[in-house]
Parts: structure tokens; sequence; C-alpha cells
């Protein structure tokens, strides 16, 4: 059973680099695009579209089985879940409040499977619960860290990255049930629900866009980051769902949601984005919350 949760823990943090890599790459080619809500769905929508492809080849030459009843359903719900999610959360970021939105939507995709896992599964202990809270601590100063360039956050921000944390918890749950079939498969209906979600919402942008506003420039620089998005991001979802596989759902959500430590690690040896104070304070923070959870 030790070895069950080490393991859990040591999947989930790959996962959490994974994931903050492919959110780096994921919001350059947004902004290589043309850094407009259109322009983030359509990236969404590509590198999507390759992650299920790929991943549908994979799954069929390894000649796993398609997933039925429940564990299919919980697929669909968790790619139409992080489709709204990501709609949501960009939104939020657009409006300028990015470290409030943030810190706010990977405190609650980080607490909802949380809570889901203590009701299903009981008590972690209190050792595990104490680093839960200390890496919620460690979330909030990676993410909310002061930006002479913020905006203050409305009641619409809010909400909206309210949204996007609620659609990501309900992601992480339903990816967790999900895995019964697998760790493919299951990434592969997810996929599915969420290039339908996306496509939507494509359709009725278009529909309210404005004749004369910025078209979204779909360049080979951006294909590239969208690629490279689709390879971190894709294998960081795997490593969750091993993750949650080989061991409580709690610990796997909690550790996994620290990746905006690996994104602005990323941004400050690419971009020469020098982390602040505060975004270091949490990188130690959340070292120690590591510690907590995985002994």
């Amino acid at each position: 059973m030790e070895m069950l949760l080490h393991g859990n823990a040591l999947l989930a943090l790959a996962a959490a680099v994974l994931w903050g890599g492919g959110d780096f790459s994921g919001g350059m080619g947004v902004k290589h695009a043309g850094g407009t809500m259109g322009a983030a769905l359509r990236v969404i929508l590509l590198s999507h579209a390759v992650s299920l492809v790929i991943l549908a080849a994979i799954a069929w030459l390894r000649g796993d089985a398609f997933p039925h009843g429940a564990p299919l359903v919980w697929g669909l719900v968790a790619g139409a879940m992080a489709g709204v999610a990501l709609a949501c959360f960009y939104v939020a970021l657009s409006r300028g409040a990015m470290g409030a939105s943030a810190a706010l939507s990977g405190l609650l995709a980080a607490a909802i499977p949380a809570a889901v896992s203590a009701g299903a599964e009981g008590s972690p202990g209190l050792l595990h619960l104490v680093g839960f809270v200390v890496a919620g601590v460690a979330i909030w100063l990676i993410a909310a860290g002061p930006n002479p360039e913020a905006k203050p956050a409305d009641r619409g921000t809010i909400w909206l990255a309210v949204a996007g944390g609620v659609g990501f918890g309900v992601y992480f749950v339903a990816l967790k049930f999900a895995g019964s079939a697998g760790v493919i498969w299951p990434l592969v209906t997810a996929r599915m629900g969420s290039l339908a979600v996306c496509s939507l919402m494509v359709g009725g942008l278009s529909l309210l866009t404005k004749t004369g506003e910025a078209k979204v420039q779909m360049t080979r620089t951006v294909v590239m980051w969208a690629m490279g998005a689709v390879l971190l991001d894709s294998s960081g979802n795997l490593l969750f769902i091993a993750a949650t596989r080989a061991g409580r759902l709690d610990v796997a959500a909690v550790l996994a949601s620290l990746y905006p430590a690996s994104t602005i690690l990323l941004a400050a040896w690419t971009l020469h984005e020098r982390p602040t104070r505060r975004q270091g304070l949490g990188m130690a923070v959340a070292a120690a919350a590591v510690v907590m959870i995985t002994l």
C-alpha cells in the first residue's frame, strides 16, 4: 500500500510538470494566433484533435477494448467539462486579472477532487490533510503573484474563474471514474467530449463575431506550439489517470494542481521572466506540501 501511495504521488507530480509545460506551449500558441478567445478555442481544437487521432491509433494497435457504459459516459463528461472549463478560464485570463483567476481556479480544481475522495475513500490522515492545505497556500502564492499590469477582478471575472475551477475539478473526478476502463481510451473519450463542446463554442462565437475584427492567425509557429501542447498535455493526462489508478484521488489531484510552478519556471528559462519573491516562496511551500503528502 505504501508503494502504491508513493507511485501515485510520483505520477501526479510528473503530470504537474507536463501540464505546466503544456499550458506554457498552449499559451504561446494562443499569443501567436492573436490572443483572442477565438484563437484560444482554435488552438484547443487543433491540439485535442491531433491528440484524439494519435491516442486512438495507439489504443487500437494495442488491442484495447473501447469502453462502454459508465466509463464511456464519464470520459465524455470529463471532456465536456474540460472544454467548458478551458473556455471560461481563457475568458477570465483575457480580462486581465490573471493572477486571481489562475489561483482561484487552481484551488477549486484541487479542492473538489479532495472532497470527493474524502467522502468515497475516507480521511487521508491528519498529515495529508495539513499537506493539502499547505499545497493550497502554495498554489495561491505561485499563481496570484503581483503583476503591475494586472487589472482588478470584477464579479463577472470571478464567476468565470469559479466556473473554470469547478470544471477542472469535475474533470479530475470524471477522469478517475473513466480510468476504470484503462489509461488511453478514457483520454480518447474525453477528447471526443472536449472537441464537441469547443466546436459548438467556435460556431457560436463565429455567429457573434462582428465583421472587421482581428482574424485568427494559424501560422506554422502557432501549429508548432500547439503540437508541443499536444505532447505535454496528453502525456500529463495519461500520467494523471495512471496516478488515480495507483492510489487516492485527492493525493493525485492536489499534487497535479501544482502545475503553475513548472509554467513559471519555463517562462523564466525561455522568456527570461524572473519569478517574483512571492512565487519563489510559493515553490518552497509547495516542496514542503509534497513532503507532507508523500510521507
